[in-house]
C-alpha cells in the first residue's frame, strides 16, 4: 500500500471550481423588459399609420372626385362645373371599399416596411411553421371560433336590446351586390393580409420581441377594435359601440394568439381570412 504523500491527491479545487459552471446571476440582476421604450415605439407605430391611413384616404377621393366628374363632364358637355359637382355624388360600396384598401394597406406596409421589417431568420422561422399541418389546424379553428365568438356577442346584445350595426356593413353589401368576386378578393384575402400585418406583425410583435406579450395582445387588439369602430362614423350609440370594441378585441386577441403559438404570421392570416369569408356568407344570406 503506497504512503500518503504518494497516493493520488484527486482533483484540487481549482480544477473543481473550473468545472463547475458559475451560478445564475439573480433574478433582479437580469435586463428587465424597456417597457416605457417599447410603448413609446408602439404609439409612434401607430400615429404613423393613422396618419398615413387618413392622407391616402383623402387622396383617394380626391382621385375619385376628380375621375367621377370628368366622367359626368364627358356625359353633359353643356353642365357646368357646378352641376357636375353636384352629381358626383358618393362613392359606391366597391369604391370605397377599394379606398381603404389603399388606405390601410398602403399604411400597413409603410410602417412595416419603415419600423419593423421581418429580417432573414424570421421570414426562415415563419415558412418552416407554415408547413407544420398544425399550424392550418389552429387557424382554422381559431377562424371558425372567433365568427363563433361574434355571433355570440351580437346575439348576446340582442337580449339586452343593442342591435350592433358595424359602420363597414352597407359597405360590404353593396358591395358583394355589384362586384360579388372583387369583394370576396378584397375583404377575404387583401383586407386580412394587410391588418394581420399593421396589428399582429407590427404592434404586437413589437411587444412580443420585448418579452411583453400580454401587454402586446391586450394593446394591439384595443387598437384594432378602434381602427374598426370609431365613434360617430355610424348611427350606433354607447352600448352598441361598446359591444363591437369587444368583438373587434375579442377576435384580435385570438389572433395574436394563433400567431404567437404557431409561430407564423400566415396562421393569423389564414383565422383572419375565414372569418371574414363567413361573415360575407352570412351578409349574403340575410340579402
Amino acid at each position: 500500500m503506497a504512503p500518503d504523500s504518494e497516493r493520488d491527491p484527486g482533483p484540487t479545487a481549482a480544477a473543481l471550481s473550473a468545472a463547475v459552471p458559475p451560478p445564475l446571476p439573480p433574478a433582479a440582476a437580469l435586463p428587465a423588459p424597456r417597457t416605457r421604450a417599447v410603448l413609446g415605439n408602439a404609439a409612434l407605430d401607430f400615429l404613423i399609420a393613422v396618419a398615413i391611413m387618413l392622407a391616402l384616404s383623402f387622396a383617394t377621393m380626391v382621385a375619385w372626385a376628380l375621375v367621377r366628374g370628368l366622367q359626368i363632364g364627358l356625359a353633359h358637355q353643356g353642365a357646368t362645373a357646378t352641376e357636375a359637382l353636384r352629381d358626383v355624388g358618393q362613392p359606391g360600396g366597391l369604391a370605397q371599399l377599394a379606398m381603404a384598401l389603399v388606405a390601410m394597406g398602403g399604411a400597413s406596409l409603410a410602417v412595416y416596411l419603415l419600423r419593423r421589417r421581418a429580417g432573414r431568420e424570421e421570414r426562415a422561422a415563419s415558412w418552416r411553421a407554415a408547413c407544420r399541418p398544425s399550424t392550418w389546424a389552429w387557424a382554422a379553428g381559431v377562424g371558425l371560433a372567433t365568427f363563433g365568438l361574434s355571433a355570440a356577442l351580437s346575439w348576446i346584445g340582442e337580449q339586452f336590446g343593442i342591435e350592433p350595426l358595424p359602420s363597414n356593413v352597407e359597405m360590404i353589401q353593396a358591395a358583394l351586390r355589384s362586384q360579388f368576386v372583387l369583394t370576396l378578393v378584397f375583404a377575404v384575402l387583401l383586407a386580412p393580409a394587410y391588418e394581420e400585418l399593421l396589428f399582429r406583425r407590427v404592434l404586437f410583435g413589437r411587444f412580443w420581441a420585448a418579452g411583453l406579450p400580454g401587454l402586446g395582445i391586450v394593446l394591439s387588439s384595443l387598437a384594432f377594435a378602434l381602427l374598426h369602430e370609431l365613434p360617430g362614423l355610424s348611427g350606433n350609440g354607447p352600448g352598441a359601440i361598446s359591444l363591437l370594441w369587444l368583438t373587434y378585441a375579442s377576435i384580435g386577441a385570438a389572433f395574436a394568439w394563433v400567431y404567437r403559438r404557431t409561430g407564423t404570421l400566415w396562421a393569423a392570416v389564414a383565422a383572419h381570412a375565414i372569418n371574414n369569408l363567413l361573415a360575407c356568407a352570412l351578409l349574403v344570406l340575410q340579402g
